[in-house]
């Protein structure tokens, strides 16, 4: 649900906001702006994480790093192949493996904890693809029989 409300904006921020919108078409100011200002509110609530437009739309990622729905990912498959491992133990193997600082990897399991339904989605995106090029690729080795 949206409500609406008056915002008064410095000119130098409107033109700013007037170009973003051009260069996204089919997007409005407002959406754009209500779009901003909430990115912003999270990065204010999880220091580390910013948003980046990339092929499946704008996502929330770790600063110098990945984006977070793959250090959720990559947080499954240590815990997956290593159960035993505690806390601590788990997410410095994440970091070990993804690059990621420790207290990074914990910022996107807070992230995601807050927002689990909007890395669920980009998470189940990513396994949909990965399954589909699986199938191609079976597809040409069954053709070319390699």
């Amino acid at each position: 649900m949206t409500s609406p409300r008056s915002i008064r904006f410095d000119n130098g921020v409107t033109e700013r906001l007037a170009s973003y919108v051009a260069r996204h078409p089919g997007r409005s100011s407002s959406s754009v702006a209500a779009q901003l200002v909430d990115e912003g509110l999270r990065a204010e609530e999880h220091p580390g994480v910013i948003f980046r437009d990339g092929p499946i739309g704008r996502r929330a990622t770790i600063v110098g790093g990945p984006d977070v729905w793959q250090v959720i990912q990559a947080l499954r498959s240590a815990r997956t192949s290593e159960p035993e491992l505690d806390e601590h133990a788990v997410l410095d193997l994440v970091a070990d493996n993804t690059g990621v600082a420790p207290r990074l990897v914990r910022t996107a399991v807070d992230y995601w904890a807050a927002y689990p339904l909007e890395i669920e989605a980009l998470i189940e995106h990513a396994d949909r693809v990965a399954a589909e090029h699986e199938r191609a690729s079976e597809r040409r080795r069954g053709l070319l029989g390699a």
